[in-house]
């Protein structure tokens, strides 16, 4: 059973035991005996059910438990052992001499204490799914006081006196007399109101508490510099291409437009130069790229951001960080050298959750110095898939997209996933190598088949094989009448006949971590690193831009109350990247690719794994590590947009490194808006 599984199950669990308890504690009123008695040994089991499930979740991790060993199992234990020992033996004494008369004290303790331990099943379970990790004093005092005040006032309704008149069988009960002090009644209204006024008031305000500004990760804080920090507005690229290469020009401007697919479907679109996606971008190593990005009629502003490629921080595109957005009728010049061969894209950072969606994307391809990008004997294709309102976009294509080569044809498919969701590809057909991820060679990387590729939210996969003499398909998330045909070209030059597509479903997945050849690396697992940082992904209450909110946390945080990474160049910086919630985060850190050394505590075993966006599926935990040898202030988010949108979204900043763009990455495309040409 995988983690997510088991938090799953853990769940429905605690459901079960909240309902358990309730139960018994509300047939115990109404004095059925039998069923309560029943029930109650139903709540017992299900609370040692609990109790197994929590235990096996804390041999996947501490973070899937703190607040469940801490705080739950604890109140609801305590609570629950009490109406066993209280309720359990008034309930067999009833069975016993069913014809006992009114319920005692002791009994309606018992049915309180029943009713109580049901409330603190369902405490501890919504301190899991609105809280989360990790567990500060103000969600203890917040969830015991609310328990305390709900057994208060179930007090009060049980011990209310009884309107017996008018039936001959049961004795009105009176309350005592000369009872000293306050009465019941005002004793228990007295007290929830203090439990109320006390901890409510604490609890919620420490709730919102912000993050420390900066998070060391075990390694030396902020260190005095001699003379002035560095900005990232003149950590920019490169001016010149090198020895050989040529300056590659290019202008892209963003602008609404209607776009008509293939099929004659039109999507009302944000665009680069009118088209989705934007121009391809291509170059090769060495080149030197220019983009001048102009801005025409996109509100919310726009930035080019170069996913997955190591640019000087000034070029990356971050607005509010590394530059301000571009605003209606501004501009602003990218300038960096090619010096990383493989596929790449480029998409708007600025409110990049719609922008992205609606069409501001685009491929970029390096090549290496002295191969042929035009050779007959090759076949190159670019292949970005994006969704339009539940639509999947093959490159420009909507419905099957179809191309021809001659049989014996080397073809490259570059996969590039434009969407916050992940894809799942498999290649029917023909055996095929996945030879590159996120733009980085594997290691003599083995011939496969029958296996499915899932491909992150903005990740990239080259498939590499020999075209045969029949068809092949390139199946996208198991749609056969989608997705790529490539039919074999005869002498004649006219392609062979299509044939009928093999079921892909059911093909397994190809591990990438135990994929390919291992090599030498830098450094590996048991590397001493200088900085460690954990990152608890989850979803709960917390302050995202400045407002209470139920979002997409870090460690109980939300963007921008999440304190900053700080490392220092040269450091060996790694990261354990936990996902607590139900959800699968695609993480991504500008700026620098990351070594994969582990996944749910299992070593990669293949080739050296290095991406730039790594699935982090519910219930996983993954060990990467990177040298921090790019200085800068880096966006280190979640790439479902939406999700980083929603407050998952953070950034690693080096020592001695300042920024004059407000300081805050906007999330939500305001307030980083400034009219003036700038760039290079």
């Amino acid at each position: 059973m995988t983690t997510g599984q088991l938090i799953i199950v853990d769940h429905v669990v605690a459901l079960l035991s909240a309902a358990a308890w309730s139960a018994t504690g509300a047939t115990a009123a109404t004095r059925r005996t039998q069923l309560a008695l029943g029930l109650l040994a139903a709540a017992v089991l299900v609370t040692l059910a609990r109790v197994t499930t929590v235990a096996m979740l804390a041999g996947r991790g501490w973070w899937f438990v703190q607040e469940k060993v801490l705080l739950g199992l604890p109140m609801l234990g305590t609570v629950g052992l009490a109406a066993v020992l209280i309720a359990g033996p008034r309930l067999l004494a009833a069975r016993r001499a069913p014809e006992a008369g009114a319920p005692t004290n002791r009994a309606a303790t018992g049915v309180v204490l029943l009713l109580t331990a049901g409330y603190a099943a369902l405490a501890g379970l919504v301190v899991t799914l609105v809280v989360g990790y990790p567990l500060t004093w103000s969600t203890a005092l917040i969830a015991t006081s609310v328990v305390g005040v709900g057994a208060l006032l179930t007090a009060r309704v049980v011990a209310a006196p009884v309107d017996t008149t008018g039936d001959p069988d049961i004795a009105p009960t009176q309350a005592p007399h000369g009872t000293p002090g306050i009465p019941r009644r005002r004793f228990i209204g007295l007290a929830g109101g203090a439990v109320v006024a006390s901890t409510g008031a604490t609890g919620v305000g420490l709730l919102f508490v912000p993050a420390e500004s900066v998070a060391t990760g075990g390694g030396p804080g902020r260190s005095p510099r001699p003379g002035p920090p560095v900005s990232v507005a003149d950590l920019r690229g490169a001016g010149a291409p090198a020895p050989g290469g040529t300056r590659r020009q290019y202008t892209l401007t963003a602008r609404t437009a209607t776009v008509r697919l293939p099929s004659g479907r039109e999507i009302q679109a944000w665009t680069y130069n009118g088209r989705v996606p934007g121009p391809p971008i291509t170059a090769t190593a060495g080149d030197l790229i220019e983009v001048t990005l102009r801005n025409t009629d996109i509100e919310d502003g726009v930035t080019l951001h170069w996913h997955g490629y190591d640019v000087a921080c000034g070029e990356d595109g971050a607005p509010g960080v590394t530059q301000d957005a571009v605003a209606p009728g501004d501009e602003f010049v990218y300038r960096f050298r090619a010096d990383q061969v493989g596929t790449y894209w480029y998409h708007t950072h600025q409110a990049s959750h719609r922008g992205v969606r609606r069409g501001l994307f685009g491929t970029l391809v390096v090549t290496p110095r002295g191969q042929r990008v035009d050779n007959a004997e090759q076949l190159d294709l670019t292949l970005p898939v994006h969704t339009f309102d539940d639509t999947a976009v093959l490159a420009d294509q909507d419905g099957r997209t179809e191309h021809t080569a001659a049989a014996g044809t080397e073809a490259r498919l570059r996969l590039v996933n434009t969407d916050s969701n992940p894809h799942r590809f498999a290649l029917a057909g023909t055996p095929f190598r996945v030879t590159a991820v996120d733009g980085r060679d594997l290691n003599q990387p083995g011939e496969v088949s029958d296996a499915g590729l899932r491909l992150p939210a903005g990740g990239r996969s080259d498939l590499v094989f020999v075209m045969p003499d029949t068809p092949v398909a390139l199946v996208l998330d198991n749609d056969h009448a989608g997705g790529l045909r490539l039919r074999p070209r005869n002498q004649a030059g006219t392609a062979g006949e299509d044939t009928a597509v093999e079921d892909t479903s059911g093909w397994p997945e190809l591990d990438l971590l135990r994929y390919g050849t291992p090599a030498a690396v830098p450094f590996h697992a048991g590397s001493r690193a200088d900085r460690h940082f954990t990152m608890v992904l989850d979803r709960g209450v917390a302050m995202v831009d400045g407002r209470p909110a139920y979002g997409q946390t870090v460690s109980g945080h939300g963007h921008p109350s999440i304190a900053d990474q700080l490392v220092a160049e040269g450091d060996l910086v790694r990261f354990a990247v936990v996902n607590r919630s139900l959800e699968t985060h695609p993480w991504h850190l500008h700026g620098h690719s990351v070594l994969v050394l582990s996944r749910n505590g299992t070593p990669a075993s293949g080739s050296p794994l290095w991406m730039d966006t790594f699935d982090v599926r519910p219930g996983e935990v993954w060990e990467v590590a990177f040298r921090a040898t790019n200085p800068g202030i880096w966006m280190n988010h979640c790439h479902n947009l939406p999700h980083a949108h929603q407050g998952m979204m953070l950034r690693l900043r080096y020592d001695g490194v300042t920024t004059p763009f407000r300081g805050l990455h906007t999330a939500h495309g305001a307030g980083t808006l400034r009219s003036g040409r700038h760039g290079h």
